[in-house]
């Protein structure tokens, strides 16, 4: 990377620098952010095209703002890569989502300009009238921005809090970054309406006709009928334009600005705002992935990419089997083939949860309902008490949003929904906000519910399967981010049954009972320790969390006295914790007892074999586990 061609950013090391940049050095400044980025990015992966469209509002929020003073508060970290490079880690922003590196996300810990933590979106509006009302209290004068993106801003989450505001008036800027798209292209009825403005054909009808009209009008009279047009123009504008929608709310709407790549006109925009107290809201239009001709063509690749070719944007590919989402997406197209009662839900992450062919073959049941997962999950209750089979194919991390609906909607009426958690687990450079390791808990823990967890790919396409076929409540299916395993030890030819476990290598000395894909591991190290030490383990692949295989896992644990878990999810009043207390509960008499999982505390970001390592759910850390209890020294 020649840091030697970035002539301004390197004359930049925090925001103050630049206030005593002309113009013509800002623009320099962001075509050299933007080169900086990629070349970056393209050898760290991540979130790029979000923050190659944000570049010029960054540098302009900065420019007018003074953020040692003012709250600048980011929603998710997509958008936020500018804001790190500008706020003191240009230099160490090679380590973007390496281990022990800079996070993804916004992290108060990695910096004093990251005000609030978010990896989860629409938490900026929110936290923003947090900071004000505070500033309030204590009599303080500071500015408070909300940044988000317009996906965001249809998110309950944001509905809420903007109806809050504006309710109280409070003195709040919230910046609307307008790319047309989340992640998938953005769906809702508040985002079209957003941009209905600049695409509708009234509107644009509108312009044409006034600009022919004055173009025919004799040039003595034409400056007063141009004036009486433009406040013509303007009065019809606001019949069309989302001010109306966010007047009502209590606040003051500027724009849509199609300028959102234009320095010069976003500093005069914000530096007019500046003075105007009370809620106000900003619309800019950007182009996702603007600069970078690969990012510009498929935003949606960009929006969260691993390692590319800086040249041509290719991504760096790897071999070997496919991803867990596509077999997950693969058997469930099958499914629905037969069963005309399957529809599939996603929020947002159509690519992400590899549903596009299931979307293509079956548009009339498959439904994106855009960042709302509480909505999706009710939605889907709706459907299912309607006689369909929903499947609600979200993020193990975002499912989090929804407990409550999961509770009340589906669960307490018994509803036969799937609930397929992808990125369950640990998912590595995305870091805490991401890791998906709480949902084995928070599922284990409902009523009526079914929690399976598939040690290899084979084991997803039977549980989907069983999953279809089950009439008498909710099922949770978890699976993690990665290439899917296809082992044949593990891929026993052992139908799945509600609540059957399967012994995969039968042993007296040791029991390990394993839950999703640390079985692969588990088995490695069994394998080890029998070679150089003559005993025999037994390993069993749990394949539920609930109900539990109570019977086969007494039965093992009978004959060998020893006992260890393991489950890539939270230990604490996870899986391992359930079946200790069954032990605990039965006439065994002194068993010794392991419990391996994710420990009490976020998990920071870094590859997954750094990360399964630390938590000692590699096969070596099983190896250790295994010598321990058995007091192999």
């Amino acid at each position: 990377m020649d840091d030697m061609a970035y002539n301004i950013l390197n004359k930049v090391e925090n925001p103050s620098d630049l206030k005593n940049l002309s113009p013509g050095e800002l623009d320099t400044l962001a075509s050299d952010i933007r080169g900086f980025m990629v070349d970056t990015v393209s050898l760290t992966g991540g979130h790029l095209a979000s923050s190659l469209g944000a570049v010029e509002t960054t540098i302009a929020l900065y420019k007018v703002f003074d953020i040692n003073q003012d709250k600048v508060i980011w929603d998710v970290g997509h958008q936020a890569y500018t804001h790190k490079i500008l706020t003191g880690r240009k230099s160490s922003f090679h380590t973007l989502r390496q281990y022990k590196g800079l996070s993804g996300f916004l992290k108060p810990s990695e910096s004093k300009y990251d005000f609030f933590g978010a990896g989860h979106t629409s938490t900026s509006i929110s936290a923003a009238m947090g900071f004000a009302k505070a500033r309030d209290i204590r009599g303080e004068k500071h500015d408070v921005i909300a940044v988000l993106g317009d996906a965001s801003l249809a998110n309950g989450l944001s509905l809420e809090a903007i109806n809050h505001i504006g309710h109280d008036k409070t003195d709040i800027l919230v910046v609307v970054i307008d790319n047309e798209m989340s992640i998938s292209p953005t769906v809702g009825a508040l985002s079209n309406y957003l941009n209905s403005i600049i695409t509708g054909k009234t509107y644009n009808k509108l312009r044409e006709f006034t600009k022919g009209f004055l173009d025919k009008m004799p040039k003595g009279i034409a400056v007063p009928v141009a004036s009486v047009m433009k406040h013509f123009e303007e009065g019809i504008k606001g019949i069309f334009s989302p001010g109306v929608l966010f007047e009502e709310l209590g606040f003051r709407y500027f724009g849509p600005i199609s300028g959102g790549h234009n320095i010069k006109m976003l500093v005069e925009t914000f530096t007019k705002l500046k003075e105007i107290k009370g809620p106000k809201l900003v619309h800019i239009i950007t182009k996702k992935g603007k600069g970078y001709a690969p990012a510009e063509n498929n935003p949606t690749l960009f929006h969260g990419i691993g390692k590319f070719i800086k040249e041509t944007g290719e991504p760096v590919k790897s071999d070997g089997p496919p991803p867990y989402s596509a077999v997950f997406s693969e058997q469930l197209v099958k499914i629905a083939r037969n069963d005309k009662q399957i529809v599939a839900i996603v929020a947002a992450m159509i690519e992400g949860t590899n549903l596009s062919k299931f979307r293509d073959m079956y548009p009339d049941r498959f439904f994106d309902v855009g960042i709302a997962e509480e909505h999706a999950v009710t939605f889907a209750a709706g459907l299912a008490m309607s006689g369909f089979r929903p499947v609600v194919a979200i993020y193990s991390t975002f499912m989090q949003r929804a407990i409550d609906q999961i509770i009340h909607d589906v669960a307490l009426q018994k509803l036969p929904v799937i609930f397929a958690m992808d990125r369950a687990g640990l998912v590595g450079e995305d870091g805490p906000t991401h890791h998906g390791v709480f949902d084995i808990v928070f599922m284990k823990m409902i009523p009526h519910m079914v929690v399976m967890a598939p040690s290899c790919g084979i084991e997803l396409e039977r549980m989907l399967l069983a999953a279809a076929a089950y009439k008498d409540g909710p099922v949770s299916i978890r699976f993690p981010r990665g290439k899917a395993q296809k082992s044949d030890a593990i891929a026993l030819k052992v139908p799945v049954k509600i609540g059957r476990a399967k012994i995969v290598k039968k042993g007296n000395s040791l029991t390990i009972v394993c839950l999703g894909t640390v079985l692969s591991a588990a088995l490695s190290a069994a394998e080890k320790v029998e070679k150089a030490h003559h005993v025999r383990i037994e390993v069993i692949d749990a394949r539920f969390a609930k109900p539990m295989d109570k019977a086969t896992i007494l039965a093992s644990v009978k004959k060998t006295k020893h006992l260890i878990t393991a489950e890539e999810g939270a230990i604490e009043g996870g899986f391992g914790m359930s079946v200790a207390r069954l032990i605990l509960k039965s006439d065994i008499v002194n068993p010794k007892v392991s419990i391996l999982g994710i420990p009490d505390k976020f998990i920071e970001h870094g590859t997954m074999q750094q990360l399964l390592n630390d938590c000692g759910l590699n096969e070596k850390g099983l190896e250790k586990a295994i010598l321990e209890i058995m007091d192999i020294k």
